[in-house]
Order: structure tokens, then C-alpha cells, then sequence
């Protein structure tokens, strides 16, 4: 450990590191100024390297620049904020000392420096010192994780796809890194195609966890099941594994999953317990879809049945998330009013989907994941 030792008087700075290497404290710096604590730290230099220091030593009396405003500059900088500065001063004063304290110092020994008392404060600092270091280290891991956990969430989520005959888009706003909404697609012949949208319960890294569970069920439920009773009654039997009677609380879903079928021009989609999506179709007709079963995890065995929409020339179908309705009017309510009459109009190809229903004032900081997803088929 590193103890650097500031003071404009020699003979304090030579009495502090006798005291300090007779008590095993070895590794000490003596600096006689604030300017050569800011050089050594190398506060004001754009690519520092990294120079390890515990506990700063500093007097509170020091011309040009004294000890409470060099601790304030050093406290402003995030790779000093852990510190432990202790003010070695002969002030009586006790509003000075005050302030020294309210502006980052953890600590203060007046002169003259009494030994047993400097080194018993000396080990409280370094002490909180090491457990700021362990915290440190401990959150670094679990950013670390997160991020990796973050990057694989996304690698579960499909790209947008275009062929012939269909076409799928997508808007994606998270609330946090992880996130309890997922989308997926899958190509299950050469013209049908398994699309869903899902709502995980809460949001931040338990959904997500969840949500990355119940992913993996999904992808081998569409291509074993396909048919959209099957499937959604198997994922409820497997959220029916995840509940815990110590918690109290199910886990559940919400979700919207069709099979699309180009050559047939049909559009089979159970809504379970989600907010209803809308399809324009042939630029004519509006047909929410908001029928199915309720949501999924709820109860050991759910009534599910499928819906069918038939077109002849095409179809323009726009699911979406709560956060969404939330984001768009605080009455859910008004919100898919306005949304079902924003679907009824075909929608711009060169702006972001979620452009079409949100300002960008409305998509930033939002509490709630955020997703739309938009399915056009044409002959």
C-alpha cells in the first residue's frame, strides 16, 4: 500500500515518516506542496498511468494552494474518489475542519501529531480503504457478467428479414441492458413462418434470465409444434416450472405468436394475455388481434385457441410491447386508440418503427422495455 505524505514543512514530513516506518509502514511518499501531489497523482494529465495510493496525509495549511481545495480537486476525479485523506493541521477551528471533511476528507489528526492516535487512524482508513477496493472489484465482476450476460441476450434476437413475399422489422429499446421482451422468427417451410413477441414479467436481470430460459423452450417448441396451441401451451408448461411457493409470485408472459403463410395468404396467431396487435389488410380493413388465452404461467392448464386472418393481396400487421403504450399516453387505453389508428396507415420504410408512434423525447429514460414489430406479406 501507498501512503502519500504532503506537507510544506520538512520536519512534520520527517517526524510522520519516522513515526510510519517504525510501524511497518514502508511504502510512503513525502511531497511538500499541493501542485506536486497533483503531479504525482497526475491529475491534470489526459493518459495517466496508474499510480496506487491508499491514504493521503495532507496538511491543511499550505501556501498557493491548501489542503481543502487540493483534496476537493482530487475527490472531483473518479479515479481518486476511494482515497482516504486525512488533514494533519493545527487549526483549532472547527468550522475549516468542518468543511475539510464535508468535502471528501475521511478524517483529521491535529498537531502536534500524537503517535498512537495518528497510526490507530491510520489503520480505520486502510481499513475502509480495502473494503472500498473489494466492493471495487466485486462490481467490476458483475458489470463484467452483466455486459456478457447483455451480449448474450442479444445474440438471441433474430434480425430483420426480407424475402418475396415477407418482410419483418423491428424497434428495440430496452429500458436497461438486460431486458424481459424478446422477439423471434423462424423460417418453417418455404412459405410459412413462425413470428412471435413477448413480454416477460418486470424487467432488468430477472426477466431477462427468464426471458433467455424460456428462448431456448421456444425455438424447439416452434420446430417441433409449429401449430400455435401446442406451442404456447407447452411454454406455459415449462413457465409452470420456474414458480417457487417461497416467492409467491408466478412467473408469466404475455406473448403474440403466429404462423405466417404466404401461399396460403392466412395469418393463424394466438394473443396470450398480450396487448392486441393490429393488422391492415389489403389497405381496407383494420382487424386487431386480441384473442387466444390469457397469459402464460399463470395456471397449470390454459384454454388456447387460435385465431385465423385471411388476405388476398397483402397485409401490414404491427405488434408492440406495454412499454410502448405506456410511453405513448400514461391511459393505456388512449394510448391504443392511438395506436390502432397510426396501424391503420402503411408505415415509412426509411425511419425507425418506433418513430412512427414515439417522439424521441418519449423513447429516452423510459422505465419499461420497449419493442415493435412490424410484418408486411404481399402476393
Amino acid at each position: 500500500m501507498t501512503i502519500l505524505l504532503v506537507d510544506d514543512n520538512t520536519v512534520n514530513l520527517f517526524v510522520i515518516e519516522k513515526i510510519l516506518d517504525s510501524a511497518g509502514y514502508k511504502d510512503t511518499v513525502s511531497l511538500t506542496s499541493a501542485q506536486m501531489l497533483f503531479d504525482y497523482l497526475q491529475l491534470d494529465h489526459p493518459n495517466p498511468t496508474f499510480n496506487s495510493v491508499d491514504l493521503i496525509l495532507l496538511d491543511i495549511m499550505m501556501p498557493e494552494i491548501d489542503g481543502i481545495e487540493a483534496c476537493k480537486r482530487i475527490k472531483q476525479n473518479e479515479r481518486f474518489k476511494d482515497i482516504q485523506i486525512i488533514f494533519v493541521t493545527a487549526l483549532e477551528d472547527k468550522n475549516k475542519l468542518a468543511e475539510a471533511l464535508d468535502i471528501g476528507g475521511s478524517d483529521y489528526i491535529t498537531k502536534p501529531i500524537n503517535k498512537v492516535e495518528l497510526l490507530a487512524r491510520i489503520r480505520v482508513a486502510l481499513r475502509l480503504k480495502a473494503e472500498l477496493d473489494w466492493h471495487t472489484q466485486h462490481e467490476n465482476k458483475i458489470q463484467y457478467e452483466l455486459d456478457l450476460a447483455t451480449h448474450v441476450q442479444r445474440s438471441l434476437l433474430t434480425a430483420p428479414f426480407k424475402e418475396e413475399k415477407i418482410q419483418i422489422e423491428v424497434s428495440y429499446l430496452p429500458s436497461f441492458n438486460l431486458a424481459g421482451d424478446m422477439y423471434y422468427w423462424h423460417k418453417i417451410s418455404d412459405n410459412r413462418y413462425a413470428i412471435v413477441l413477448l413480454d416477460m414479467m418486470g424487467h432488468g436481470i430477472s426477466a431477462s434470465l427468464v426471458c433467455m430460459f424460456i428462448s431456448s423452450v421456444l425455438r424447439e417448441s416452434i420446430k417441433q409444434l409449429v401449430e400455435p396451441e401446442l406451442v404456447i401451451k407447452e411454454l406455459n408448461r415449462y413457465m409452470l416450472l420456474l414458480h417457487n411457493e417461497k416467492i409467491g409470485i408466478p412467473y408469466y408472459f404475455t406473448a403474440i405468436y403466429m404462423v405466417v403463410d404466404t401461399e396460403k395468404k392466412t395469418i393463424e396467431y394466438v394473443n396470450a394475455g398480450h396487448p392486441p396487435g393490429f393488422a391492415l389488410v389489403d389497405d381496407t380493413k383494420m382487424v386487431p388481434l386480441d384473442k387466444g388465452s390469457c397469459a402464460v404461467g399463470f395456471f397449470d392448464e390454459i384454454e388456447v385457441k387460435k385465431e385465423i386472418i385471411t388476405y388476398e393481396k397483402d397485409i401490414q400487421i404491427i405488434l408492440y410491447t406495454d412499454g410502448v403504450l405506456e410511453a405513448m399516453d400514461p391511459c393505456e387505453i388512449e394510448s391504443e386508440k392511438k395506436l390502432e389508428q397510426l396501424a391503420s396507415k402503411r408505415w415509412k420504410q426509411s425511419q425507425s418503427l418506433i418513430d412512427n408512434l414515439l417522439t424521441k423525447e418519449q423513447q429516452t429514460a423510459q422505465p419499461d422495455d420497449m419493442c415493435v414489430l412490424m410484418i408486411k406479406c404481399n402476393e
